[in-house]
């Protein structure tokens, strides 16, 4: 029986204040690393709703995408997973202090450009960086690129 590839479809958001990206510690099975508050497209969701819901799961702060910054298209080293990534640029809001992380995230934290070069062995893959990069080159798309029928 042949076997039916799907890539893995993701969102990130790029949470940007004074200059420093909002960025989660999380638990992989590489051990501890760094990430875009990011996570799957659950079924029925519209990429912008999924953004949304994972930026307050995984940071508690509030987000709302107002630009696209890229569609990434990684293929895992170990070739067992491929993702596509949708990264949003948006508006960051308050943090909820009584909201738990999400389970598998240690915490949050604002990290400067060079802070977050500083680690990259540390990312939980080279998206990280280059979404930081294309946001800070100016990428940002309209949401209309986007049509979410359901």
């Amino acid at each position: 029986m042949n076997r039916i590839w799907k890539p893995n479809v993701t969102v990130a958001a790029l949470m940007e204040r004074e200059g420093r990206f909002l960025l989660v510690e999380e638990e992989t099975a590489e051990g501890l690393r760094f990430n875009q508050p990011a996570g799957h497209l659950d079924e029925g969701e519209s990429l912008i709703e999924a953004c949304t819901r994972e930026a307050l799961e995984e940071t508690a702060h509030a987000f709302t995408p107002t630009a696209l910054v890229g569609v990434y298209q990684w293929p895992r080293p170990q070739g067992d997973i491929t993702y596509l990534r949708f990264a949003f640029a948006g508006e960051v809001g308050a943090r909820d202090a009584a909201r738990p992380l999400d389970t598998g995230i240690l915490r949050a934290v604002w990290m400067t450009v060079e802070e977050i070069e500083a680690c990259q062995d540390r990312h939980r893959s080279p998206l990280v960086l280059q979404c930081i990069r294309d946001y800070l080159a100016g990428r940002r798309y309209p949401l209309e690129l986007i049509h979410h029928y359901g």
